[in-house]
């Protein structure tokens, strides 16, 4: 195994050979410089893993040779030394992106100490994330198998996603196939329970069953409209719990977050059918009756979602509520450039709610787009993806003007969307919806031990276009696929991100609170 390379640079580099023997026994490499010229030099020469430059020096300043150095090695750690505590030169060395900065004198400990965080840090934290999870694995385990309530559904989900996302971030490759098996035997689990336990939740209150699509506004905005609060909920399409926990980062540098739950999409899980029950405050059948005028037949291939507007002023209206409204949706970039000029709008009114279609978006894209199949490529690419998208996009300008106002920020989805694998046959009518994750027609053939089958679809209170119409709901990882070109079709979708179905990832949802920092 290669030696770690230090170039430690001062002028009075003899006066530091207690130090360099140290770290020599401790297996590091050591080279030294007495000048800001020579260190410049050397490091054009030669690769080093880290850099202690002293500040003071005759000649190039520790400042001066930094400045050089980064030139034409940006990249390579340098830890500033100095004896001066001076806040403004502290301020021009951190503003230099040095990676550490110590006073003299150092002792060995510190030394070392900034070695393995500047140095070893990625294998320290492979070995201790792996150590942790081989801890938490057989616990997870042994749960799974157990006959589980919904909130301890969520709470398994929630530790599965903390993991993916610790050990995607070390260097151990074999411990992310661990977690993706783990995840797809819970996933197995989690279907088994959604079967048993789905319909009856139409019979229960809140607390017996979990919170759904059309709770969000009644039981958790409205709430703070009786406050006085203004409300902004911000609708990302297609946003996991574990996309929400990379953009939480960046939306915490300009809100608090004061509440982080998840909540359970009504199936299917697909835009038509849990954005509609969200805004109405009504199941689909319910609204399919009451408002007949905003549903859309599944197989009407227009604007399944264009009246999210309508319903949600229905639903204010039911519960006589009289604020005032302002909703957008941004579907393109195009559109998105224009989100700034709305803020006047937000802070006029008592609710605002906009929604945002791109993380959607990335995920069709991706299966249709060879180079943005490359670039999400994993799960973790594709949580690298959405954040490089939200890091570049008018809505973080937007966020950033509003977190200067008073104001409640709610961040939700309609549902989430899983990678599939494994194709499933299906023989349907014609008018047999297109949806990968589930079916509704006359007339379905399938093997019923591979899907959830609702054959009686008022009981999940689902509208029914025939008599004999029935639904399916595809099982974690699989997709529906017809006999014909059954081979090409299941290429063509295979490893794909879908969505409609059940498994944790499209059902258990975030539901955010964030407030203003002042």
């Amino acid at each position: 195994m290669r030696k770690p390379r230090i170039l430690w640079v001062d002028d009075e580099i003899d006066l530091l050979r207690p130090h360099i023997i140290f770290l020599q026994e401790k297996s590091y490499e050591v080279e030294t410089a007495n000048n800001g010229s020579d260190a410049v030099d050397k490091v054009k020469e030669n690769f080093y893993d880290i850099i202690f430059l002293d500040e003071n020096m005759p000649g190039m300043t520790g400042l001066e040779t930094l400045t050089e150095i980064k030139s034409f090695s940006p990249n390579v750690p340098v830890v500033m030394i100095t004896k001066s505590e001076e806040e403004n030169i502290m301020d021009e060395a951190i503003g230099s992106k040095i990676a550490d900065y110590l006073i003299k004198p150092v002792n060995p400990k510190q030394i070392l100490l900034t070695l393995k965080k500047n140095i070893d840090q990625k294998r320290l934290v492979t070995q201790q994330t792996t150590s942790a999870y081989q801890m938490q694995f057989s616990r997870i385990g042994m749960r799974i198998n157990d006959r589980l309530t919904y909130q301890e559904w969520v709470d398994i989900y929630k530790k599965l996603v903390h993991w993916e996302i610790e050990l995607s971030s070390s260097e151990d490759s074999a411990m992310d196939q661990i977690i993706a098996m783990q995840k797809e035997d819970a996933n197995k689990a989690f279907f088994k329970f959604i079967k048993e336990n789905y319909l009856y939740w139409f019979q229960k209150e809140i607390g017996e069953r979990p919170l759904l699509s059309t709770d969000i506004f009644k039981h958790k905005v409205f709430p703070m409209l009786d406050k006085g609060q203004k409300v902004f909920v911000l609708i990302i399409d297609n946003l996991r719990f574990d996309q929400w926990r990379t953009l939480s980062t960046v939306f915490e540098n300009y809100f608090r977050t004061e509440t982080e739950e998840l909540y359970y999409s009504i199936l299917p899980t697909a835009t038509m059918y849990a954005r509609n029950a969200m805004f109405a405050g009504l199941m689909p059948s319910e609204i399919e009756k009451i408002y007949p005028e905003f549903w859309e037949d599944d197989d009407n291939e227009g604007h399944k979602n264009y009246f999210e507007e309508q319903l949600l002023q229905k639903q204010m209206e039911r519960f006589g509520r009289k604020e005032k409204l302002y909703y957008d949706k941004v579907s393109g970039i195009r559109l998105e450039k224009r989100i700034s000029d709305n803020v006047k709008s937000i802070l006029a009114s008592d609710l605002s709610v906009m929604v945002f279609n791109f993380v959607d978006m990335i995920s069709h894209a991706r299966t249709e787009m060879d180079m943005i199949k490359e670039l999400a490529g994993d799960e973790k690419a594709y949580r690298s993806l959405t954040l490089s998208w939200f890091n570049n996009s008018s809505l973080l300008e937007l966020i950033k003007s509003l977190s200067e106002n008073d104001i409640k920020l709610v961040v939700t989805t309609d549902h989430g969307a899983i990678r599939v694998d494994n194709p499933v046959k299906v023989i349907g009518e014609r008018e047999t919806n297109t949806n990968l994750r589930y079916k509704l027609g006359r007339n379905l053939n399938y093997k019923a031990k591979q899907v959830y089958e609702v054959r009686d679809p008022k009981l999940a209170f689902l509208p029914t276009p025939n008599v004999s119409t029935s639904y399916i709901f595809a099982q974690p990882t699989d997709f529906f696929a017809y006999p014909n070109n059954f081979n090409y079709y299941s290429n063509y979708y295979k490893d794909t991100f879908q969505h409609g179905g059940i498994s944790m990832e499209e059902m258990i949802i975030p539901l955010i609170t964030l407030g203003t920092k002042s």
